[in-house]
C-alpha cells in the first residue's frame, strides 16, 4: 500500500509519479476534497486520473475533522492532533475496512496534501489498515 502527498507537486508530475509506481486506485482521504492548487480538487482530479486509467475514490470519513485541524493550526501540537485523529479513526473502522477491500484487488495509494507522511493523518490511516490486515502489509510513502 502506498501513500502520497501532493504538496509541492504539479498535477502532471503527480500523475506521472502514480503511474511510475503502477497505482491503479487513488483514495483521497481529505475531509473536503477541494484545493487551491490547480488540478487537485475532486472533480478535476477524478477526470485527470480517469484519463490515465487510475480510479479515484474519496472517503470523507477518513478526513481529519475540522476541529482538530484548526487546533493544530493554532498550537502546532502534533501529539494532540494524532491522538485525536486516532480516536476519530477508532470510531470509523468501517472506512478502514473499505480501504482494506481495495488492497485485495488494486494497487492503491492513499492521498492527502502534506508532503511529509509523519505530518499527515494518512500515516495513521495506513497503519490502521496494516493493523487490520494483520498479514505484514507493507506501507510505502512515495
Amino acid at each position: 500500500m502506498f501513500t502520497i502527498g501532493y504538496e509541492g507537486r504539479g498535477i502532471g508530475d503527480f500523475v506521472a509519479h502514480l503511474k511510475h509506481f503502477n497505482i491503479s486506485c487513488l483514495i483521497d482521504v481529505r475531509e473536503v476534497p477541494i484545493s487551491r492548487k490547480p488540478g487537485f480538487s475532486k472533480k478535476i482530479l477524478c477526470q485527470k486520473l480517469e484519463n490515465e486509467n487510475i480510479s479515484y475514490i474519496h472517503i470523507k470519513a477518513l478526513g481529519s475533522p475540522s476541529s482538530i485541524r484548526k487546533k493544530l493550526k493554532t498550537d502546532l501540537d502534533y501529539n494532540y492532533f494524532f491522538k485525536a485523529y486516532d480516536d476519530h479513526l477508532s470510531c470509523n473502522m468501517d472506512a478502514i475496512k473499505e480501504v482494506h477491500k481495495f488492497i485485495l484487488d488494486e494497487n492503491i495509494c492513499i492521498m492527502c496534501f502534506e508532503h511529509l507522511p509523519n505530518k499527515c493523518h494518512r500515516s495513521l490511516i495506513a497503519n490502521k489498515v496494516k493493523e487490520y490486515d494483520g498479514n505484514g502489509l507493507r506501507i510505502r510513502h512515495i
